[in-house]
């Protein structure tokens, strides 16, 4: 699963999520992107459950690029577990997504086939997304 080799500080803040995404908004790489609707946290294993749903939607044909990298220490307290005694250690690493950011990408592959890789993969992650397609300038 991805998480960071190394942080500088063990635990962070949890912060606020305001705003759109006007950085990593467009699809890049391939020539179809998953895009968030809304903003939210991804887990890491979220991550990997679409990775996989669209390598094996894919049939292991054309490229999957991923734009987001989980960074951010989600610490959960033990259940049943009085309040106090500090902060809980560090349950799982997540990505904080923003509305318009690209998460996937994928490319070398037919468009009905990207369309059901993508849509596979949008089941497994918490956010609401909507599939894209990259914009040929000079297209109409």
């Amino acid at each position: 699963m991805l998480m960071p080799k190394r942080v500088k500080y063990r635990k962070q803040m949890r912060g606020r999520m305001k705003g759109k995404a006007y950085r990593g908004s467009d699809v890049s790489f391939g020539d179809f992107g998953l895009q968030a609707l809304e903003p939210g946290y991804i887990s890491a294993r979220q991550i990997e459950a679409a990775r996989r749903a669209i390598v094996h939607a894919m049939k292991r044909r054309g490229k999957v690029w991923i734009r987001i990298f989980p960074d951010k220490p989600y610490t959960k307290r033990a259940a049943e577990t009085r309040m106090g005694k500090g902060k809980a250690p560090v349950d799982h690493w997540v990505a904080v997504v923003k509305p318009g950011r690209i998460m996937f990408e994928i490319g070398g592959t037919d468009p009905s086939t990207a369309q059901r890789a993508l849509t596979r993969a949008k089941y497994k992650l918490a956010v609401r997304a909507k599939i894209v397609s990259r914009d040929v300038p000079g297209e109409a």
